[in-house]
């Protein structure tokens, strides 16, 4: 072979090698807060304010990464989540949101609580194209890929929530009078339009009086008192934990006894029904999707004791009878599970990819039958619950799992 062959045979067998052995660096993409060994990303959580019973959702998931941490992260890279208090205050949550965008450069918001806060930060997030990931709350606005595609809630829609409890009202009494407390913003405008839904056509019939509070008001005592005077038998409680044992505590203060149905945002034992009083608990209707760690039921579930576990090891400081600490433990799972989907693409892009397209996701604290399901047109992750009773105790459930 001449040296002119012998060169060119040289430059194809590199040129093929250089095919099926790629560079490593070809292989991986990153977004802001990602290297080799870290994934940076953020979220605002009011661990001070009106609503600080849920600033313990921060700390479960803040402990929970650092067990994923501990056993070699995901993929290899370490979570890093900077969570920042904004006290439920929306101005507050848009401070400390550009900060985590703008100054620590994160890779996306992740689990921030609120319809009002995150409602606050939504626009700047979509037009800057930052992920806007799994969110502690059910407002309809947080599932409209069409309209805010880089933003997905987690938490079942309240809409869908507030129809269950619309139709167990319309069967279970179909002459009943309604009387509605409600907070006065998204929040509460997607319960009342879910209830509505629920009751059909009769819900201009048995609504008789719907009564709003602000987040900055001290007390619910005059709603309270305003809907037992209009002679309300059923009592739909549409509020965050402080107004919400407020309510339950005063009703019964005031001798009134109507069929109480809890907003699931409050069914927390520890952190609602504990400080209102058990005994001035028991009958409260709610609908719940995750299991109830402290029911005997599920004492020997593997789910709830690895949950229990984990508490001690890793949060021994939280209550692990609180319900907020069971949400953060499973939205922290859920991330991770997008995190491993995601591999070494971890641009912005391909994370929301990751988070529409989760295919029934098994969580070891959701009821048996509720998975996580996400797609292109569909950013509702969970969407089905279950009725439930409070017995002076636990939260017991009755009936099936129902759909949205």
């Amino acid at each position: 072979m001449t040296r002119l062959g012998r060169m060119r045979c040289v430059a194809v067998a590199a040129y093929f090698a250089g095919l099926s052995v790629p560079p490593v660096w070809a292989d991986k993409q990153y977004g802001p807060g990602v290297t080799d060994s870290e994934i940076k990303i953020g979220q605002t959580i009011p661990y001070s304010g009106p609503a600080s019973a849920y600033g313990t959702i921060g700390k479960a998931e803040l402990a929970y990464f650092t067990m994923i941490n501990e056993r070699g992260g995901v993929n290899g890279r370490r979570i890093r989540l900077i969570s920042l208090d904004d006290g439920y205050s929306p101005p507050k949550t848009v401070e400390q949101t550009r900060k985590l965008i703008e100054q620590e450069q994160v890779l996306l918001i992740f689990g921030s609580v609120g319809t009002p806060t995150n409602t606050a930060i939504q626009k700047y997030l979509n037009a800057s194209k930052v992920p806007h990931v799994f969110l502690s709350t059910g407002a309809t606005k947080f599932h409209d890929p069409q309209h805010f595609p880089w933003t997905i809630g987690w938490t079942p829609s309240y809409e869908t929530e507030a129809r269950i409890y619309g139709k167990y009202i319309a069967q279970s009494r179909p002459r009943g009078k309604v009387g509605v407390l409600y907070q006065n913003d998204d929040l509460g405008k997607d319960y009342l339009k879910g209830l509505r839904d629920g009751l059909g056509d009769i819900a201009g019939k048995m609504i008789v009086m719907e009564v709003s509070y602000e987040v900055t008001d001290p007390t619910v005592d005059s709603q309270i008192i305003a809907l037992k005077g209009a002679g309300a038998d059923v009592f739909v409680d549409i509020a965050t934990p402080k107004f919400a044992a407020q309510a339950i505590r005063r009703s019964y203060d005031i001798g009134w006894r109507p069929l109480h149905v809890l907003g699931n945002i409050s069914d927390s034992i520890s952190a609602v029904l504990e400080p209102a009083g058990l005994d001035k608990s028991v009958g409260l209707i709610s609908a719940r999707y995750l299991k109830d760690q402290t029911d005997p039921e599920w004492q020997n579930d593997p789910g709830v004791k690895d949950f229990l576990i984990w508490m001690k090891r890793y949060y021994p400081e939280g209550d692990p009878a609180d319900r907020y600490n069971v949400t953060g433990y499973s939205v922290a799972q859920t991330l991770v599970q997008l995190l491993k989907q995601c591999g070494d693409d971890l641009t912005r892009e391909n994370v929301m990819r990751q988070a529409t397209n989760l295919k029934d996701l098994e969580l070891s604290m959701l009821l048996p039958g509720i998975r996580i399901n996400t797609s292109p047109t569909n950013y509702h992750p969970v969407r089905q619950l279950k009725l439930a009773r409070f017995d002076g105790k636990h939260w017991v459930g009755f009936g099936g799992v129902i759909g949205d």
